[in-house]
């Protein structure tokens, strides 16, 4: 009697220790989630002074982001993103941040992006937007719309900021994306929102890039002669099928507009256009995807929860690259004009 009596408490008490082992490790694994929300490691993240960089250069909104996670295995690519009018660098963390969970390495850059994108849209002059784009990009003169020298211009800034990372954060691999002291552009993806994203879009006219992805944009339509500006429809370093836009259907700017602008860019006569919504699995091939947020829809495609969208643009074409052998790339042509 009494050594089944021992036996029941042996039990017992072997079945709460294990009650209370679960239970602990459970509570730990609650509030560790709890703590944690989103359990991706944050990424590193480098604030530079544009001055830093060149003497010759101005701060405009404040410094360029420089974003990288050296615990991902890195994907041997540069997301470089040019934020919209009047947007600070800083802004585009978000997606800078999904982009080096990825595998990138990450670049938000400071620039002269004061003066709307829209600015030559009633111009009856057809190189009115060439020309407002070859400044900003180039530092070239000619613009009636706006002024910027060579060592504020984009290429310059972009320039300068690589060689300074590669000098002051050895071990973050960014030499890899600079050749002969130049971008390595054939590594690099140009990025931008708004009037961003026409500056990458006529970069990727001039230099063989890895990829361009336009969001919200470009703006540059000529409204009052009906068609997108010329230098669009302009001979591409950067194969067509590279490019790839994120637009709203709601965009105040004109989505049609944007799409027409797109077309061209793409060389597409009948460009076929998918709807997305966020979380949502994107299947086929497409290079213009469109939301319909009614919320702040000019600046709804930057939202973290189109994250699969932005990881559909960056994985688009991947398998066709890797399959290639990389191939030094050839001497940059004139820019655009």
């Amino acid at each position: 009697m009494n050594a089944k009596r021992n036996l029941r408490d042996l039990n017992a008490r072997v079945s709460g220790a294990s009650c209370l082992r679960h239970g602990v490790i459970a509570a730990a694994l609650f509030l560790l989630t709890l703590g944690c929300g989103d359990l991706r490691a944050a990424p590193k993240v480098l604030h530079v002074d544009p001055r830093q960089t060149d003497p010759a250069i101005e701060q405009v909104h404040g410094p360029h982001l420089a974003v990288y996670d050296p615990q991902i295995l890195p994907v041997h690519r540069l997301f470089v993103f040019f934020p919209g009018t009047g947007a600070k660098a800083e802004g585009s963390l978000t997606i800078d941040s999904a982009f080096a969970s990825w595998g990138y390495h990450a670049i938000g850059l400071d620039y002269e992006n004061s003066v709307l994108a829209a600015v030559c849209a009633h111009s009856q002059d057809s190189a009115c937007f060439d020309q407002y784009r070859e400044a900003i990009v180039t530092g070239a003169p000619g613009s009636e719309k706006i002024s910027v020298d060579p060592a504020n211009s984009i290429l310059n800034r972009l320039e300068k900021l690589l060689l300074y990372l590669v000098k002051t954060d050895p071990t973050g691999g960014w030499d890899e994306f600079v050749e002969a002291g130049k971008p390595a552009w054939s590594r690099i993806v140009v990025a931008g929102h708004s009037q961003g994203s026409g500056h990458a879009a006529y970069i990727g006219k001039s230099f063989p890039v890895n990829k361009v992805l336009i969001f919200s944009g470009p703006q540059d339509y000529l409204d009052d002669l009906t068609e997108p500006a010329p230098w669009e429809a302009e001979p591409s370093a950067t194969p067509l099928s590279r490019y790839f836009a994120f637009l709203n259907e709601n965009d105040p700017y004109n989505v049609h507009h944007q799409i027409a602008n797109c077309a061209v860019l793409m060389g597409l006569a009948k460009p076929e256009t998918l709807m997305v919504a966020p979380g949502q699995e994107i299947r086929g091939n497409y290079q213009i995807l469109i939301n319909n947020e009614t919320e702040r829809p000019h600046g709804s495609t930057l939202l973290p929860e189109f994250e699969n969208v932005w990881k559909y643009m960056a994985d688009s074409g991947e398998e066709e690259t890797r399959l290639k052998p990389e191939m030094p790339p050839p001497p940059p042509p004139t820019p655009a004009r």
